[in-house]
């Protein structure tokens, strides 16, 4: 089979461990669901067509694997019903890339035009469906909560959503399609790297010939996954939240004069409330705030629990000009603080390709594309705080940093790294001044003689 030779015998580990993890899960469905109760969703976009071609090899698999060798050569396409939504706002591209893969891979074909849920709701009272194969990916807007088998959400038609590449990136999802070299819909020769209707969709203006804004790369080549979607909503002008309030027309030194910053301190960590251990990070982090006269009006202990986290943040971002998070943090696939930040901002966390970058280089052949997780990141709002002293970027979410330090040595370097990184929003002013005053006298007698003061 064309598409397994062509993975297989390809450099790329992360591509061939994507695709053997997306093919089993095609063909764990096959052996789950009888063929004709399984059908899937086509839309001639980039990833359905990734999805067509791994139903292709993993069905190719499954019959090899039980066996049914017989009709071998009648298996490649897998004819597998095919659900097309066309919809009049589609661009004609696509609707000509569909009919023609259907027809090249004799692919039978339901078209619908009415909207997804009365689409559904009539196909399955039609044709027993257990389970539909359905390209979304963890950055999408649906993909909430989703898993590789996910039941249909209340409300809808009852059957199982399949998702073979809901952790596949948008480098993934041109690796693999460039890697076969399968035929993909023009449009994203055309600039277009996520494509809706009409009406919401244009070329990603990040693709844009320097020389001319009317020519435009082709999508495999914009560099950063996260912007995917560049071309499927309007740009505007928002107002950018300010790090730190030291603005509105004020010099930097006039806003570090007359300005304080005001900062929040969340710690992550059953073992601190259960008592067992220490917080030195917390207070270690009070003083080096107060150094550089960033006041510290709030410091919290939370459960590992990512409402926890989730709802201190909230409380937090919008008092203080910066939130900083420490503990719950990997890279573990336990990891919460990430999950909690994304939720409160209410954001998805999506795959970021820069840091599974960072991940590779760092682990090297111990980082396998199945680890994708400890790369997952608040999407939209995350930038990544490089430093040359650093192994991995901290990660900045609008005004919340969240600190990987697990000790006082590492709090001190990555403290001194983000001091020295401009995007930190970090302004220094001067440092908060304190007096002390002693007494060795009890508290007892202290106490007296403020009574004596009063009377």
């Amino acid at each position: 089979m064309e598409i397994d030779e062509a993975v297989r015998g390809c450099s790329d580990r992360r591509m061939r461990t994507k695709y053997a993890n997306a093919v089993y899960v095609v063909q764990r469905a096959f052996a789950l669901y009888p063929f004709e109760e399984v059908a899937f969703s086509f839309n001639g976009g980039k990833d359905s067509t990734v999805l067509l071609h791994l139903i292709r090899a993993g069905y190719y698999l499954y019959k090899k694997d039980s066996g049914d060798v017989a009709e071998m050569d009648a298996v490649k396409n897998c004819p597998l019903r095919t659900i097309y939504f066309e919809s009049p706002c589609a661009f004609p591209e696509i609707n000509s890339f569909t009919y023609e893969t259907v027809s090249t891979y004799g692919l039978p074909l339901e078209t619908i035009h009415s909207d997804f849920k009365s689409g559904l709701e009539g196909l399955l009272k039609e044709k027993p469906t257990k389970a539909i194969f359905i390209g979304t990916r963890i950055g999408d807007p649906n993909a909430v909560g989703q898993e590789q088998f996910s039941p249909s959400s209340p409300g809808w038609p009852p059957f199982m959503r399949v998702n073979p590449i809901l952790d596949w990136s948008y480098r993934d999802v041109w690796s693999f399609l460039l890697t076969c070299k399968v035929k993909y819909c023009s449009l994203y020769d055309q600039g277009y790297t996520s494509i809706g209707s009409i009406h919401d969709t244009v070329p990603n203006a990040l693709l844009s010939d320097s020389s001319t804004e009317k020519i435009f790369r082709p999508a495999y080549m914009l560099t950063d996954g996260r912007l995917e979607r560049a071309g499927r909503t309007k740009k505007t002008n928002h107002n950018i939240e300010m790090n730190s309030v030291a603005s509105n027309g004020m010099t930097s030194i006039e806003g570090e004069q007359t300005i304080s910053r005001a900062a929040s301190i969340i710690v992550v960590g059953d073992e601190m409330l259960f008592g067992t251990t220490e917080d030195k990070l917390g207070a270690a982090l009070c003083k080096k705030l107060h150094a550089i006269g960033w006041r510290v009006s709030h410091v919290a202990v939370v459960r590992n629990e990512i409402d926890s986290v989730s709802e201190e943040v909230e409380r937090c971002k919008s008092m203080d000009d910066m939130v900083f998070i420490l503990g719950g943090l990997g890279p573990l696939h336990s990891d919460v603080s990430l999950a909690g930040v994304a939720k409160a901002f209410g954001v998805r966390l999506a795959p970021d390709e820069e840091f599974e970058d960072y991940l590779s280089q760092l682990m090297g052949n111990n980082y396998t594309g199945d680890r994708n997780e400890m790369a997952l990141l608040p999407e939209g709002i995350t930038e990544l705080l490089n430093h040359k002293r650093l192994p991995l970027p901290l990660i900045k979410c609008r005004n919340v940093i969240t600190l990987a330090a697990t000790n006082v040595d590492e709090l001190d370097t990555e403290w001194d790294c983000l001091l020295d990184t401009q995007e930190s929003g970090l302004v220094q002013a001067k440092p908060f001044v304190s007096k002390h005053l002693g007494t060795t006298l009890t508290d007892g007698v202290i106490g007296y003689l403020e009574l004596g003061l009063w009377l």
